[in-house]
């Protein structure tokens, strides 16, 4: 017999055993050798990575699918594996190193340090693993593979030394986002965008005043850089820099430039303004330049659209080493690149950088830089402005536009099949307004920065030799090679050789964790080797992600799927929306209103958070989570667990050759054709990517057709003396309850596979688990009589529940129930179900009348009228009178809402959850007022 209660806690786990046991979820099982292959790759959890609620969501929705097709005969591949995640997980290790008071990296040595970072992952590195088995993740894990396996680094090498050679990776100089923290290239992915606000602002004393407010104290240089030192960021300051010569039609003898980081105008090369901006014509006519001020070196004014008239002074300062816009206004001008910055951040040694800057941090010397130019009377004024500034996601410290020579992938050639793709169809997005996103992005491509200067990772196959050459191949014997053929007419110097060897240096840096992440979907399956996954499950069926790594991960794939594979390397991409809390906001550790999945599971199980976030997994919507909603489906699962034991306890087994089809009683003939309709529904939502949907159906049958309503109108069947009836009941409702454990499956497989394999005690045995079972095909159960008598009985019911908690009836008072204008096919179903129906609706009579009594409610159900005296059961007038007040009360909460709304300032301003909230609180609020003004109608009628 079940237990009274349902305990997830005690059932995962060993359901989990009894999954690896069976080894249930390996790939290529013999008995589906024949059977059409389905194949998902895991976006790879970074190694350092525990679970989050994206995870608990990405890797639900994909357990959902895989098996969902696994049940219905196809050979699945759900492919596991996790990510080496270079710079994440060379910090973790650094910490870890620093908390225990050993060397760091640098005074350890690059191959003892690496050794310490494989002797962390191996205790650590399954962390995350053990946590998606936790929530039911049922992929193929005999196959699990990390991108820094020996299989993975090999097809790595193969494709850098590839696309090398077909020119399409080279090495440039060229702006990259640098981390003076980590002292390494980060991808845009990794940048965190964090608004300055600024908090002063500061005009000359010519304009009236000053800094202090005193507009007769002279400039004061040290009272200025008091000033600075409380907030520097946030900030525009305008300077003036001087013309080299005065020029006939401009009245001024300097132009005026802004900018929100002054410490980089000593690397500026010239100032932009618009070719059509008047103010300007005169300048531009005479090939005008400016003094840079504090340098002294004559740079040119230029035409570019770069510059906005409308904006500031319409003149912007162009730094092409500090600035991504300025490096592509730089080069259509031809103007040079001046690096003023180290790679720590600092204003460089170098002669560009006048001597007094020389070794200053960069925010030190902004705050110098602005006093010196005040003193000059070359800072015309300072505005508090707001902007964002660049964070490293994992250094926190300000990311720096740094001229670097790095390694590059020609982006834009490969984009062009990957952009084929997916407007020929071969590749489809769902939702697929995200197609839109994809193309932009991918129309408008630039090279892709693949080299980090970091140990953790796939180092570059590249080897330099004495004079700088560059040699890539697949090891150092090859670029050994490569090098006695290159220098055989023109040997290097006797010092460029060591033992008659010429001498070789490798290029320290790795590659970026995307390179090895995009060759994910084919490098798992066996790539570069010929093997027999990669021909049986590439191109896989469909890839589940976010939509924040569309440009990061999914784009990448592509280009290096049809570069290598010559075939797109998913066929659909679903893309989700994100978790939120339940007010809407994104969660985040500074807020505190991250929901951790794992306490989840700790308290409600895993199934209840799994169904909770495919229930509202709605194609475009982001996720509102709230505790409440999973503990709801927690309870959801009790329904079910309780529905089993009623089944158990009133011999509700299991017939090997129950036929749904053959079942004559009008109850048993309703449910299997309810049971039809459900399975249809959530299969069609399955397919559809409409997880929410799905989940919709089945819950819907389960608790609300199956438990609610089929287990209840049964108990009269169960207790009478008609054996057939009887027997055929009893078999009926343990083949709708297998039924509902198949379709729950893909959503709740704990729970589902626990009472699949206890319902069998006293009935046929399984001759397979739940997960390795058949998914229901069920067609032409359905009976419109039957449908038709339930239905009415059905309907009815609800209609008197409804009517007693919107009238407030007291749930132990029995009332009578009068029909009236009832054709004779009515009268005969009421009596047929007249103790079913007074049992569940709690009535004191069923009774048929040519009138309705007058104090009655009115209910309305085919050519019936179906009134329920109230007088004497509640006060009417009051009740009119109250039911009143919560229409007004409704009334105003909707305009309330709707007023606020209306106002597009409340909208612009507001943060997306509040406008949400406001939608909803209409929404409510017409919801509410037609189910009260429906009530009053039934007390007026």
């Amino acid at each position: 017999m079940l237990e009274k209660t349902y305990q997830p806690a005690e059932i995962e786990p060993r359901i989990n055993d009894a999954w690896t046991r069976a080894d249930a979820f390996r790939s290529g099982r013999p008995d589906r050798a024949g059977a059409a292959a389905y194949s998902i790759v895991i976006p790879p959890p970074n190694v350092t990575g525990s679970l989050h609620m994206g995870h608990a969501l990405n890797n639900t929705l994909q357990d959902v699918l895989v098996r969902f097709e696994r049940m219905r005969g196809r050979d699945v591949l759900w492919q596991p594996g996790t990510d080496h995640a270079g710079i994440a997980t060379q910090m973790v290790v650094e910490r870890k190193l620093a908390a225990e008071n050993k060397a760091d990296r640098r005074n350890m040595g690059r191959q003892a340090f690496l050794d310490e970072v494989w002797r962390w992952k191996e205790e650590s590195g399954s962390t995350i693993v053990n946590q998606l088995k936790r929530l039911g993740a049922s992929c193929d894990w005999s196959r699990e593979r990390f991108t820094m396996d020996e299989g993975l680094s090999r097809a790595v090498i193969r494709v850098f030394v590839a696309l090398y050679r077909e020119g399409l990776i080279y090495k440039d100089k060229r702006l990259v986002n640098w981390d003076p923290k980590f002292q390494t290239a980060i991808s845009d992915l990794e940048v965190v965008q964090v608004e300055k606000k600024g908090s002063f602002a500061w005009v000359p004393p010519e304009a009236g005043k000053q800094q202090d407010g005193d507009p007769e104290k002279p400039f004061d240089a040290e009272a200025l850089g008091k000033v600075l030192k409380k907030d520097p960021s946030g900030h525009m300051y305008h300077f003036r820099y001087p013309l080299a010569q005065k020029v006939p039609g401009y009245d001024s003898d300097f132009i005026v430039v802004a900018t929100t980081r002054p410490e980089t105008m000593l690397g500026d090369t010239g100032v932009a303004v618009h070719p059509k901006d008047a103010r300007y014509a005169a300048l531009l006519k005479a090939g005008a330049k400016v003094r840079l001020p504090l340098v002294g070196r004559e740079i040119p004014i230029v035409a570019d659209e770069h510059s906005d008239p409308e904006k500031g002074t319409g003149a912007v300062k162009i730094t092409p080493a500090h600035d991504f816009n300025d490096f592509e206004v730089g080069k259509r001008h031809d103007l040079a690149k001046i690096n003023v910055l180290d790679a720590f951040g600092r204003m460089a040694d170098t002669a560009e950088v006048p001597e007094p800057y020389r070794g200053l941090d960069r925010f030190e010397a902004r705050k110098r830089i602005v006093a010196d130019l005040a003193a000059l009377d070359l800072l015309a004024k300072i505005e508090p402005t707001s902007h964002t500034v660049p964070h490293g996601d994992r250094s926190n410290d300000v990311i720096e536009p740094w001229l670097t020579d790095q390694w590059y992938v020609d982006a834009a050639e490969l984009a062009k099949p990957a952009i084929a793709a997916v407007e020929s169809g071969r590749t489809t997005f769902v939702p697929k307004n995200w197609e839109k996103t994809y193309f932009e992005w991918m129309r408008n491509i630039q090279p892709w920065c693949i080299s980090r200067q970091l140990w953790w990772g796939h180092q570059i196959p590249a080897w330099y030799g004495p004079d700088g050459h560059v040699f890539v191949a697949y090891d150092e014997d090859e670029a050994r090679a490569q090098a006695e053929k290159h220098y055989a007419t023109s040997p290097p110097p006797s010092w460029g050789r060591s033992g008659g060897e010429i001498v070789l240096t490798r290029d320290e840096d790795v590659l970026d964790t995307w390179f090895s992440s995009a060759l994910w979907p084919f490098s798992t399956l066996g790539w570069p080797d010929e093997t027999a996954e990669l021909k049986r499950y590439y191109p896989t069926s469909a890839l589940v992600t976010g939509f924040d790594i569309i440009f990061f991960w999914v784009a990448r794939m592509m280009m290096m799927g049809l570069h290598f594979m010559k075939e797109v390397p998913f066929h659909d991409v679903y893309i989700h929306a994100l978790v939120r809390d339940e007010k809407g906001q994104k969660m985040s550790k500074s807020k505190g209103n991250v929901i951790d999945p794992l306490a989840l599971i700790d308290k409600y199980g895993a199934d209840a958070l799994r169904f909770t976030l495919a229930a509202m997994a709605a194609q475009g919507r982001d996720i509102k989570l709230a505790p409440a909603r999973v503990e709801g489906y927690r309870n959801f699962a009790t329904k079910l667990w309780n529905a089993a034991r009623f089944g158990e306890m009133n011999e509700c087994v299991r017939q090997f050759d129950f036929d749904p089809s053959a079942v004559k009683h009008t109850l048993n003939r309703w449910i299997v054709g309810e049971t039809e309709r459900a399975a249809n529904a959530v299969t069609a939502g399955l397919e559809g990517y409409k997880f929410n949907e799905a989940a919709g159906a089945i819950y819907e049958f389960v608790w609300g057709v199956y438990c609610d309503w089929y287990l209840e109108l049964i108990k009269p069947i169960l207790a009478g003396d008609d054996e057939q009836a009887i027997t055929e009941t009893r078999a009926c409702t343990a083949w709708v309850l297998d039924q509902c454990l198949k379709l729950l499956h893909p959503f709740m497989p704990f729970i589902t596979e626990e009472l699949w394999a206890h319902m069998v005690e006293h009935g046929e045995q399984r001759l397979s688990l739940l997960c390795l079972s058949e998914w229901p095909k069920l067609a032409g159960l359905a009976s419109p009589a039957a449908d038709e008598e339930i239905g009415w009985v059905v309907r009815l019911v609800s209609e008197v529940r409804s009517v007693r908690t919107e009238m407030n009836i007291p749930a132990g008072a029995k009332i009578p129930l009068v029909i009236t204008g009832a054709s004779e096919a009515t009268v005969a179903r009421a009596r047929r179900h007249d103790e079913t129906i007074q049992r569940l609706a709690r009535l004191e009579s069923i009774a048929f009348e040519t009138a309705a009594p007058k104090g009655a409610a009115l209910i309305v159900i085919g050519e019936a009228t179906v009134a329920l005296p109230l007088e004497g059961v509640i006060d009417m007038g009051a009740e009119r009178k109250r039911l009143g007040k919560e229409i007004d009360k409704a009334e105003g909460d909707r305009t309330k809402a709707a007023a606020w709304l209306a106002n597009a300032a409340n909208v612009a301003k507001s943060p997306e959850h509040v406008v949400e909230l406001n939608r909803e609180r209409v929404a409510e609020a017409a919801d509410r007022i037609a189910r009260l003004t429906a009530a009053l109608k039934r007390i007026e009628g």
